[in-house]
């Protein structure tokens, strides 16, 4: 009895040795410092942990999901929710007429669920009409799901829709002339003031165009300046002061207007360049700002003959699926110069247009002017979704990449209260004093 009393004392002592080394080994918890021993998560489910690695300075990390996959999973909800119709307004950005709200923009927004709104001058009248006008669109598209993109082109110099009440930003050429890229951060942040304090949440700006033709009548003072150097550096600060107040830069005129003698607001530009010397040049100031995070790339009404003679830039699958998308690797927001200018109306089909541009990689269709050709716009990309000709996957690629870029910046349907214009034109006063530009 001794003998196995004595024996069952080995073996106790054995298994509790051995079950203390097996607790000893295992994976400790992997809650934080701060939650340890607190109680903090007992009795509920663990924290969701990052997928296994084989990095060793990753192992043991659980950090909770990254806000880019979290932002990835609820754009993948909300794309499911939205109806065809829905998801076709979403490729579609309009003008509309007057300084008010009618039965059309209500239309765009109630029958049609257009993504968004580019406003002009004429648009404009004053700050106070301003802020109406954009609160007032808010409030019309609080029936939808999405909110809107409201676009207007804020270069400075010549092309401003601010209302008079501002002090003149001053052009690009004499930004890109102090040869400071601090100086297009600074005056840009502070057109992102002015944008941000109505709701304006997308500028199409800045131009990444080179200007190295000196009789091109479009683009001149609204370049940086004549050398791609110049253009890359003032144009990457320029989308900083920008996006760091919440506006989405859109950087023009893709794949670059500055060596044209046509304004495409009339005719159709060509551009006898081949791809060797867009790369050496034009394409310079684009490669940058993709290699630099840009949001959105707006392609511009061109010929390149030796790209592809059939189709002007805007809706070629040489242009924007294998130059932009391939080539240069760009995986965000392309939008279109507006389709009513005369590039386009003088010379094609703008439903051909529109549908061929989606097809062939992009995003949005730009329609700044006149309703039936809106209506005509929706109509004909509609068509071409029930046809097949848009496939779903093809039309949920599309609207995925817009949710992503609403997503990111938070856009919102909430009213806004202007911005201060007394502190807008002391800071423009203050940049034109520091950079020598009064």
């Amino acid at each position: 009895m001794k003998r196995n009393k004595k024996k069952w004392l080995i073996w106790t002592m054995v298994l509790t040795l051995m079950i203390l080394t097996i607790a000893g080994c295992a994976p400790r918890n992997s809650a934080s410092p701060e939650s340890e021993g607190t109680g903090v998560n007992q009795g509920g489910s663990a924290a969701p942990s990052s997928p296994p690695t084989n990095d060793p300075q990753q192992q043991g990390n659980t950090e909770p999901t990254p806000p880019q996959q979290e932002t990835t999973d609820a754009v993948a909800e909300q794309l499911d929710k939205l109806t065809t119709t829905e998801k076709i307004g979403q490729l579609v950005l309009v003008g509309m007429e007057g300084t008010a709200p009618d039965e059309h923009t209500r239309k765009l927004i109630e029958t049609y669920r257009v993504g968004g709104f580019i406003f002009y001058k004429d648009n404009i009248e004053n700050s106070d009409q301003a802020l109406s006008l954009i609160n007032r669109l808010k409030e019309d598209n609080s029936v939808n799901k999405l909110p809107l993109f409201l676009g207007v082109d804020e270069e400075g110099g010549r092309v401003t829709r601010m209302p008079k009440e501002f002090a003149k930003i001053p052009t690009a050429a004499s930004i890109g002339n102090t040869g400071d890229p601090k100086a297009a951060e600074d005056f840009y942040r502070v057109i992102g003031d002015e944008l941000s304090g109505f709701g304006l949440n997308l500028d199409f700006a800045p131009v990444l165009d080179v200007n190295s033709n000196p009789d091109n009548p479009v683009i001149g003072d609204r370049s940086f300046g004549d050398t791609p150097e110049t253009v890359s550096k003032m144009g990457l600060a320029a989308m900083g002061g920008l996006s760091g107040k919440g506006v989405i830069p859109v950087v023009k005129h893709f794949p670059g207007h500055g060596d044209t003698s046509v304004d495409s607001h009339l005719g159709l530009p060509v551009v006898n360049h081949d791809l060797q010397r867009l790369k050496e040049l034009e394409l310079v100031p684009f490669q940058d700002a993709i290699e630099n995070g840009t949001d959105m790339v707006m392609v511009a009404h061109l010929l390149l003959p030796k790209l592809d003679p059939d189709h002007p830039s805007s809706f070629s699958k040489a242009v924007i699926h294998d130059l932009l998308r391939e080539e240069l690797g760009y995986k965000g927001v392309i939008i279109t110069d507006d389709m009513t200018m005369g590039a386009i109306t003088e010379n094609y089909s703008i439903e051909q247009a529109a549908v061929e541009f989606i097809t062939a990689g992009g995003n949005i269709v730009l329609v700044g002017h006149d309703y039936d050709k809106e209506e005509a716009v929706i109509r004909a990309i509609t068509k071409a979704v029930e046809q097949g000709i848009i496939s779903e996957t093809m039309l949920d690629e599309r609207v995925g990449t817009i949710l992503k870029l609403k997503a990111k910046y938070k856009l919102s349907g909430e009213p806004m209260n202007g911005p201060d214009v007394k502190a807008v034109n002391a800071a423009i006063k203050e940049a034109r004093k520091n950079y020598g530009l009064q």
